[in-house]
């Protein structure tokens, strides 16, 4: 039985009939020999400058003419405005629906490139340029953390943003517009692409052929798989991934730990230790939409993974805001998602007196809250929380559902593993307990919208009773059971929980649903599939194990009892 290991940052996966090329030499060596019309695509974000300066040296290197193109120079005047959806109401200053606007609408007229002569390449790149017919067509992708990033921190000050040169960047732009158009763009023209291309270093990029990147996908989307976890900090966050992971924390702290959020995961592919590249984890749903979610899962939500495992840490930190989320037809009709971010916390550690704040008291009085939100805004009162919203003991292994519309925040000194619907762009606050952030402004508090979508029907013992529940036996076998930990009525996933004692092994199976599982407590387990896959699955853990997995069992390894937090669509 192999020993178990500790939390791994970066996982990853060797590629399928192939393997993965650092620099640009490889890749313009591999370019076809004659006229070339070579389009490079990607996002907005990327340092476009020294990836065309490393290309075009790369190529010239290899006794061939080049010519550029940046279609960037070509968007249409208006294209800036075309992008962007409409904010609902149009003053609206936190928030806008994603755009459904295509990366076509950029341009009025495409440009024309023309073809060289000989052997020479006309290199069209930025985004869009894989509309541009290309007799070869690479994507060149960042990682969006880079972005966020870069954006937050002022590091790229000017251009992240799409159709906005020579503008500071904005997250709101970058959220709600270039990153669902772009995203739209790049999976569509996946199936096509003839070479991926990863410019986390655009001096030395990592690459991997399009026909390897394809093969690549269709094997991961058979077996188990993890996406590369990574941590930002915030204003509330803590410690405990700082110091019992080893994260070093951007800005001071650990609070959001990324385990799975399917827009913006990555999954590494390449050698350990070695040459790798990032795969987004959207290219799995995509390109294998039955094998990863199921027909079921598909039928519903289309190619969005629509379940996303993260991490709260306030170990050391502070209170969460007080907020909640859209309720469903307001999330479609104002934001432009199909389905709600309905949410669920899974107390994983907690430090002594920790609390969860959930669902309204039995006696609050709307109109006294908001006028206190309203003071606290205007005049820096603080805000009597618990006059309005229940703390309950944040205990370990307890699970607290959070239906949209439910007001919550996770307190200080809990780490919680939030078991939610994949949107989160839309988190509206009420409070945040008066603070600052490194510039000395205060949190935007969209009160407005949360107010028009609180629900003041669940309250005072109904909260106790719907949303902390009690666990319920599902099935069980020698040395093992399974529990459901939470399950209501108005969201479409339920949280279950393996126990799996020492050296014992539980059976599962995907039945055409995929599962998302997380080692809550002990050392670990082994995945062995039906077709002989092994993962192994270290405590803090989170993975993906596709619907087309099917049967597969979960072997307990270390000296104690391991639990293992599951997450399932169910039926609607």
């Amino acid at each position: 039985m192999p020993a178990p290991r500790s939390y791994d940052p970066c996982p990853s996966y060797p590629p399928a009939d192939g393997k993965v090329l650092t620099g640009w030499a490889p890749p313009a060596a591999s370019l076809p020999s004659g006229p070339l019309v070579l389009a490079v695509d990607g996002p907005a974000a990327l340092d476009w400058e020294t990836l065309t300066e490393g290309l075009t040296e790369a190529v010239r290197s290899a006794d061939r003419e080049v010519k550029l193109l940046d279609v960037r120079a070509h968007y249409a005047p208006t294209a800036r405005d075309r992008m962007a959806a409409r904010p609902v109401p149009p003053d609206d200053p936190f928030f806008t629906p994603l755009s459904q606007a295509n990366v076509r609408d950029l341009f009025d007229t495409l440009p024309q490139p023309e073809r060289p002569a000989r052997d020479g390449v006309v290199v069209v790149y930025g985004p869009g340029a894989s509309l541009c017919e290309p007799d070869v067509l690479w994507y060149a992708d960042l990682p969006k953390r880079y972005a966020e990033a870069a954006v937050s921190n002022g590091h790229l000050p000017v251009g992240v943003n799409l159709a906005q040169p020579g503008e500071p960047g904005d997250l709101v732009r970058l959220f709600y517009t270039d990153w669902p158009v772009l995203d739209r763009h790049r999976d569509a023209i996946a199936g096509r692409v003839d070479r991926w291309i990863d410019t986390q270093d655009p001096a030395s990029p990592t690459s991997l052929d399009g026909a390897v990147l394809r093969s690549t996908l269709a094997h991961l989307a058979h077996g188990p798989v993890r996406t590369r976890p990574y941590f930002n900090s915030t204003p509330w966050g803590g410690q405990w991934a700082a110091s019992e992971l080893g994260f070093t924390p951007q800005a001071g702290n650990t609070a959001l730990g990324y385990e799975l959020i399917a827009p913006e995961a990555g999954v590494l592919v390449g050698e350990k230790g070695g040459a790798q590249v990032e795969i987004p984890f959207q290219l799995l749903c995509v390109e294998h939409p039955e094998a990863m979610l199921g027909d079921d899962v598909h039928r519903r939500f289309g190619t969005s993974f629509p379940i996303r495992f993260d991490y709260l840490d306030t170990m050391g930190g502070g209170n969460l805001s007080l907020h909640l989320h859209p309720r469903e037809q307001y999330m479609r009709d104002v934001f432009g998602w199909p389905y709600t971010q309905h949410e669920t916390y899974y107390v994983t550690a907690s430090e002594d007196g920790g609390e969860v704040l959930l669902g309204l008291t039995e006696d609050a009085d709307i109109d006294t809250m908001r006028r206190q939100v309203e003071d606290a805004i205007a005049k820096g009162t603080p805000m009597p929380v618990q006059d309005h919203v229940q703390a309950h003991p944040a205990t370990v292994g307890q699970l607290f559902m959070i239906p949209a519309g439910t007001p919550h925040a996770s307190g200080a000194g809990n780490l919680v593993l939030e078991v939610s619907a994949t949107p989160y762009l839309y988190s509206l606050r009420f409070y945040d307990w008066l603070r600052k952030d490194s510039s000395g402004a205060s949190r935007p508090l969209p009160y407005e919208h949360g107010f028009a979508n609180l629900d003041t029907a669940r309250r005072g013992e109904d909260v106790r009773k719907d949303l902390i529940q009690h666990p319920r036996t599902l099935r069980a076998g020698e040395g093992w059971h399974e529990e459901v930990i939470g399950e209501l009525p108005e969201m479409f996933y339920a949280v279950h929980r393996l126990v799996v004692a020492q050296n014992a092994t539980a059976p599962d199976d995907t039945a055409g649903r995929f599962h998302i599982l997380n080692i809550a407590a002990g050392e670990g387990a082994v995945i062995e599939t039906h077709d002989g896959r092994t993962h192994s699955l270290a405590f803090a853990e989170t993975i993906t194990v596709p619907a087309s997995v099917g049967p597969y069992r979960l072997r307990a390894l270390g000296d104690d009892e391991v639990r293992i937090v599951k997450a399932l669509v169910v039926e609607p």
